[in-house]
């Protein structure tokens, strides 16, 4: 399967399945992040929700929500990570609760209609394509009504990257404002990466959600691959965490971020053939 014409993009996240789940136990800022992302989607989740995760990874965010009693759809473009979500469903048992499937969220018009209480993707997946209004769609059709969804996407700024500058790196510091995207690359393989305003990622959404969360992530805290950062510096480190914790709800650390939590809830609606 391709992501909007890249299979670069699937061939990353497989090479990268193998080794996925080490890189994130040994990379405390990682395991922050996830923590605040659950911690807020746990906040929105009815109880005995049937959740479809998009680019669900090895699937550590659906074992998690399957543990609170939630029912998972985990779907990514990788099949190397799928068969990861795979071998963990089956080692625990949990097929009753998880269910794996290889499908790109370009493809999510082969899923039933409100079949969902939960749409979730985390970790920027969704930055993998310049347009999210499709995307937005087929999740409209498939919630539903009054059903929720969370998305973690990466914004256009990022304070970590502006810092840059102070070392004259002018390539990092503006990458996230090009339009035609930038380039990323993970194990070796290159693949194009856009970044989304936050506002205008909202009025995509439409009259048809409501916007019911948002919050920065990783505005002071410094990103993911400055993993030795808190063994380095424990007490700064502690610092930001409590600082960004308390004010991520709001502006400007709700928009300047390394990944941005945004959520929205479905109001009553029906397809035109149903109404």
């Amino acid at each position: 399967m391709e992501i909007a014409g890249q299979p670069e993009a699937e061939e990353a996240f497989t090479r990268q399945s193998a080794i996925f789940d080490a890189v994130e136990q040994r990379n405390p800022i990682l395991k922050w992040m996830r923590k605040q992302v659950r911690d807020h989607v746990l906040k929105l989740l009815k109880p005995g929700s049937h959740i479809l995760e998009l680019n669900a990874g090895t699937g550590l965010d659906a074992l998690f929500f399957a543990s609170f009693g939630h029912t998972v759809l985990a779907t990514d473009i990788s099949g190397g990570m799928i068969g990861q979500i795979k071998n963990k469903v089956a080692e625990l048992r949990l097929e009753d609760r998880i269910e794996a499937l290889q499908c790109s969220y370009t493809q999510l018009q082969n899923l039933p209609s409100q079949s969902f209480d939960y749409v979730f993707s985390n970790f920027g997946g969704l930055n993998c394509i310049p347009d999210l209004a499709p995307v937005i769609q087929e999740c409209k059709r498939l919630l539903k009504p009054g059903g929720r969804l969370t998305v973690v996407v990466m914004p256009k700024m990022s304070p970590w990257e502006i810092l840059a500058l102070l070392k004259g790196n002018t390539k990092l510091a503006f990458r996230r404002f090009k339009k035609a995207g930038a380039v990323s690359h993970i194990e070796g393989v290159y693949f194009t990466t856009w970044y989304f305003s936050p506002r205008k990622l909202i009025r995509q959404f439409g009259s048809d959600f409501k916007l019911i969360g948002w919050q920065g992530l990783g505005s002071l805290v410094p990103p993911p691959h400055s993993e030795k950062f808190p063994a380095r510096f424990p007490v700064i480190f502690r610092l930001l965490v409590n600082i960004e914790e308390r004010f991520s709800k709001s502006w400007p650390l709700r928009n300047w971020a390394d990944h941005i939590i945004l959520s929205m809830e479905l109001k009553h609606w029906a397809p035109l053939n149903e109404r």
